[in-house]
């Protein structure tokens, strides 16, 4: 971990589904020795020995395994509400006995966390008694007291929902490992806030940390996402987002997350990425 004095650790946000050395190697061509893994809703979680051993040869620190979840959609504001995370309610109970299993996978991995988007946190939930609310939180619960047993921290994504509304739902869960990973990007991809404020009001919940870009949606529809952009061309503004994350004390690793749809066009991104933040 990073001391204030010293410069951050620079991790690799990748995801899971291709062959582990093949894709270990691609990031230790790019300097990177530390990330987060990201496992698909599909994929096989008896891999779970196949990844330990790569990562232990590549000499590989993985530091929070992320569950995405099948059906899940990101093409605008109303497909994430309707797919993503615990929100939906007909998928619910299936997503929950899923977070389980990964988080058994991450530890036979050895990762000391989990981390997911569990969905839209309903704004006004808990005072209003909203069922999905309810149900959420509950689940929420359980996954941190499951996580407990195996002494992980559980990570929520940040951005689905104002940095308020988000604090409000921690507070509500009341559970000492569960927190947040900062995803600034994502604050300006839903349109939710500031990152730079937003990550002052979280400041004690943070975990981990992604370095992703992007740019504010468009006025003109309410219904759209921004764009994610390369690292340094968009509007979270990454010196001042840098300097915020000393400010607020937080001294673990920066997670660079592209998700370019060309592999190779990804791969520069990255390469990139790590340059502009090891830049003085």
């Amino acid at each position: 971990m990073a001391k204030p004095s010293e410069p951050f650790e620079i991790g690799v946000m990748f995801w899971a589904g291709r062959d582990p050395a093949q894709t270990l190697a691609e990031l230790a061509a790019l300097g990177v020795r530390s990330g987060q893994l990201g496992v698909p809703g599909d994929l096989d979680l008896t891999t779970a020995s196949q990844w330990r051993d790569a990562l232990q040869s590549a000499g590989f620190t993985v530091y929070t395994v992320f569950a995405a979840f099948e059906g899940e959609s990101y093409a605008d504001i109303p497909a994430v509400q309707r797919t993503v995370g615990f929100i939906p309610s007909a998928t619910r109970a299936a997503r929950e006995q899923r977070m389980y299993h990964v988080a058994d996978f991450a530890a036979q991995l050895g990762v000391p966390g989990i981390a997911t988007h569990i969905g839209f946190v309903p704004e006004g939930g808990n005072a209003d008694g909203d069922p999905d609310y309810i149900a959420v939180r509950e689940l929420v619960r359980r996954a941190c007291d499951y996580a407990a047993t195996l002494r992980q921290t559980f990570a929520l994504e940040t951005g689905q929902e104002r940095a308020e509304v988000l604090l409000d739902f921690i507070h509500d869960v009341n559970r000492g490992n569960l927190g947040i990973n900062f995803d600034p990007a994502n604050m300006i991809l839903y349109g939710t806030g500031d990152p730079i404020e937003a990550l002052g009001i979280l400041a004690a919940h943070v975990l981990s940390v992604h370095c992703k870009d992007g740019n504010w949606p468009p006025p003109d529809r309410p219904d759209a996402l921004g764009v994610e952009v390369p690292l340094g061309q968009g509007a979270v503004d990454i010196p001042k987002f840098l300097g915020q994350l000393r400010h607020i004390g937080y001294h673990g690793p920066l997670t660079i997350e592209r998700e370019a749809n060309d592999p190779a066009e990804r791969l520069r991104d990255i390469a990139s990425a790590i340059n502009l933040l090891k830049a003085p």
